[in-house]
């Protein structure tokens, strides 16, 4: 049987918390391990490294779901290859004259010389 909603809901926050506070915990380490020694900074505390680590990911990082290859943003790539195997030769030849096509008009001095640049 399923559990319910704010069970999983619940177990979901306390997990993001658990993860938070290891992560301030190591991020807080690291600077007073290394910054302070090699570019003579203070030490921080443990709500200032969590600060710092919500920045950077504000700043680098965003705040995408998944790591690596495994969040969203390679849901377009599975879907595209399901497409593509679902595809018949012409069609899978119509798109890649279509893409050309368009890939020549984006793309500008890098695409592929046509023969009316030619002239």
């Amino acid at each position: 049987m399923r559990e319910p909603r704010i069970a999983r809901v619940l177990k979901f926050v306390l997990f993001a918390l658990a993860v938070a506070a290891v992560l301030g915990f190591v991020v807080m380490r690291l600077w007073n391990w290394v910054m302070p020694p090699i570019f003579g900074l203070h030490a921080i505390g443990y709500w200032q490294a969590l600060a710092l680590l919500v920045l950077t990911r504000i700043l680098f990082g965003g705040f995408r779901r998944g790591f690596g290859g495994f969040g969203p943003g390679m849901h377009w790539r599975r879907r595209m290859m399901e497409r593509w195997a679902q595809m018949t030769p012409e069609e899978r030849e119509k798109f890649r004259a279509g893409m050309g096509a368009a890939m020549g008009k984006r793309c500008g001095p890098f695409a592929s010389p046509t023969s009316e640049s030619k002239t």
